[in-house]
């Protein structure tokens, strides 16, 4: 009896593991999405898929620091907000004025983070934001390389580089680790 509880945990653990329970779980509601029918069968054959999808496609897992501050967060989603409308009117500005096209640069920004979800955050929050796009990402030195639309000068690079790591440190004040919040307070 106790044989076969062990042998259906480590059945059951071949198919699915805990740690990749949010990923099936989006899986299904995506698959269920696209065939626009909340049923049995699209639940059914939305775990099957999701199930082939992650033993074909494997993605190593995420590792969350298991800590989140509300009030960094807001001020996140505030800086975000506010950055996202700014810089609209910038290229909407650059679009429709005479003259030349701006220039426009790649840059490299360090990151002090290692931890590819506050990279991947950085990252997605960069290329929400007008103006800006993340052209590469080198993920074991943790460094975006940037295409920047209007950086006629050094003082224009300084400022992008500025405000990536200041949504770097919200973002690690907000998730992550107590090692990289120490390290970004001091």
């Amino acid at each position: 009896m106790i044989r076969r509880k062990r042998r259906t945990a480590r059945g059951l653990e071949m198919f699915v593991r805990f740690h990749e329970l949010p990923l099936l779980v989006g899986l299904v509601i995506m698959w269920m999405m696209f065939w626009q029918e909340i049923s049995p069968m699209s639940v059914v054959s939305g775990v099957l898929v999701s199930i082939m999808v992650m033993r074909l496609f494997y993605l190593p897992p995420v590792e969350l620091a298991g800590r989140f501050n509300l009030w960094y967060a807001l001020r996140y989603v505030a800086y975000f907000l506010w950055n996202l409308a700014y810089a609209s009117f910038q290229v909407g500005w650059l679009a429709i004025r005479p003259g030349s096209p701006p220039m426009t640069s790649i840059i490299a920004v360090k990151l002090r983070t290692k931890s590819d979800f506050i990279l991947t955050l950085v990252g997605l929050t960069i290329s929400l934001i007008p103006g800006s796009l993340v052209a590469e990402v080198d993920r074991f030195g943790s460094i975006l390389y940037l295409h920047v639309l209007n950086t006629p000068s050094q003082k224009e690079i300084m400022n992008m580089r500025r405000e990536v790591a200041t949504i770097e440190r919200l973002l690690i004040l907000a998730l992550g680790s107590r090692s990289e919040v120490k390290a970004v307070r001091k």
